[in-house]
């Protein structure tokens, strides 16, 4: 199958607003990817069309992504081929590796048209931005395969891969799905949840009487153990394990025989207090085994041979409560009323944590969705910071300035620090809006980025502040998102990097 068949219908799909017809869209490609004599092929296919790659990691950063060589006029790329490309690009290292890469990306960027190209960058840069999420996949799965699609969100939710989930509908229809189950030492697909600006919000979705666990902003983890096995999975289900020593000890010696636990992993300062996410995190990516981090679990989904994930969350937060102590569970209260919420996101706040997770009682787990039954609430820092360029956009947007790059003022030069990238919360009118205006301001355009005027003051929200050796001011905002477009305010009038770091220390 041709590379530029799956660039079409990233294309038409980024451009449909209608979930049925995305569904036929990605549902028709599928299909034709079904005569693939490979099942990696399959499993690339049906990535790329959700915005992932096969090879979780490739070494190649924007970087390697300029001056590239002008695009081809005609298609040849393969579906197997970009996969063989991606793959030599991942398994490359050692000394030359980087040259090595290099000569990859060039050898592929040379065939790819440019309606290729833009899809090629947006899978390496993790910004496919086209409308194919999970659940959109896992329903054209279905319809490809013509199987019910409970059969394939299940299977998607016990086997946590979307590819290989995929491979076996495509392959082998139900009977292939059928033989997913919950295996201890096989990580699922995490729950995840949605975001509310505030508690009431989150009730409306969860209803009552619901949960509030205190959100920790830790590494999201899954321990699975079995005997004296114990196996510790991220969000994205990579092996943590031998990162990880002081969550495998402790699990170990909990009085249980097996079990699959739900939680967070963090650093604790000398107080008890949780350390920032980005301290946490630099832990967890350590391989040496040596940094200690503590586990606090909030679910269980399977105890001694039962599984637990279609019980409603009271029974299994009851099970869990029972199999953990309490030093190792995260906080949770039990909520009446919209008051009750409030008082536990105030405690929750003052006590140092992002905020809560409501969670509906009566929900099961449902494995790897982001629905109604888990809602996040957390206070909204905003920033006034000049625009210093923008990227133009590709899919949907194509044609629109996107991707804004955002800068606080150095009140010590007179110059602007960036702070990092944003292409949330923007409306088409707001789109169409700034495109006319940075236009306006445009100093530079390479074609991919354009550099402006640093003039324009936009309102941005954001989650937090974290430690970023990318950028210069050596700090970065965590879920930056556009609010509105300051013209009552000149460039001078923005925040400063003393204000942002301010933030980061307190």
């Amino acid at each position: 199958m041709l590379f530029a068949d799956l660039a079409a219908t990233s294309a038409a799909v980024a451009a449909t607003s209608g979930r049925k017809a995305k569904i036929d869209l990605l549902a028709d490609t599928l299909r034709r990817l079904r005569d693939e004599p490979s099942p990696d092929a399959i499993a690339a296919g049906a990535g790329y069309l959700s915005g992932e790659l096969r090879q979780r990691q490739t070494g190649v950063g924007y970087a390697s992504l300029r001056d590239l060589p002008p695009p081809a006029e005609l298609p040849t790329l393969t579906v197997a081929g970009v996969d063989a490309a991606f793959a030599a690009m991942a398994a490359a290292s050692g000394k030359g590796s980087q040259g090595e890469r290099r000569r990859l990306v060039t050898d592929l960027f040379s065939a790819a048209t440019a309606d290729e190209r833009r899809m090629l960058v947006g899978l390496l840069g993790g910004e496919l931005r086209q409308g194919a999420q999970a659940g959109l996949l896992a329903e054209a799965i279905a319809r490809a395969a013509d199987l019910d699609v409970t059969t394939v969100r299940r299977a998607l939710l016990l086997a946590g891969d979307l590819k290989a989930v995929a491979v076996a509908a495509l392959t082998g229809g139900a009977a292939a799905l059928a033989e997913y189950s919950l295996t201890v030492g096989r990580p699922l697909a995490p729950m995840l949840a949605q975001s509310a600006a505030t508690v009431a919000e989150a009730l409306e979705d969860t209803g009552l009487p619901a949960a509030a666990d205190v959100k920790i902003d830790g590494v999201r983890i899954q321990v699975h153990r079995d005997g004296d096995d114990v196996a510790v999975f991220s969000r994205s289900l990579d092996d943590l394990t031998a990162r990880m020593p002081g969550v495998v000890s402790t699990v170990r010696a909990l009085p249980l025989r097996a079990v699959v636990l739900d939680g967070e992993a963090v650093g604790l300062s000398d107080t008890g207090r949780a350390i920032p996410f980005q301290e946490t995190a630099s832990k967890a990516a350590r391989r040496d085994g040596v940094s200690i981090l503590h586990p606090f679990f909030f679910d269980l989904l399977h105890l001694d041979g039962t599984d637990l994930l279609d019980e409603p969350g009271m029974r299994r937060w009851a099970a869990l409560a029972d199999a953990v102590p309490a030093a190792l569970r995260v906080e949770q209260t039990m909520l009446g009323s919209v008051e009750d919420g409030d008082r536990a996101f105030v405690t929750a706040i003052d006590g140092g944590h992002e905020g809560l997770v409501i969670k509906a009682a009566n929900a099961p787990y449902d494995v790897g969705r982001r629905g109604a039954a888990w809602v996040k609430v957390k206070p909204r820092h905003t920033l006034d910071l000049v625009v210093l360029g923008v990227e133009w956009g590709h899919g949907r947007r194509k044609g629109w300035l996107s991707n804004l790059h955002l800068g606080a003022r150095d009140p010590q030069t007179g110059g602007f620090v960036m702070l990092g990238k944003t292409f949330k919360g923007m409306t088409d009118e707001m789109l169409r809006w700034q495109t006319e205006r940075l236009r306006e301001l445009a100093i530079d355009d390479n074609g991919w980025v354009v550099t402006v005027r640093p003039e324009l003051v936009v309102e941005i929200a954001f989650d937090g502040v974290q430690h970023s050796p990318r950028y210069p001011g050596g700090v970065a905002l965590r879920f930056a998102r556009v609010l509105r477009y300051r013209e009552d305010k000149r460039a001078s009038e923005a925040d400063t990097i003393d204000s942002v770091r301010k933030l980061r220390r307190s």
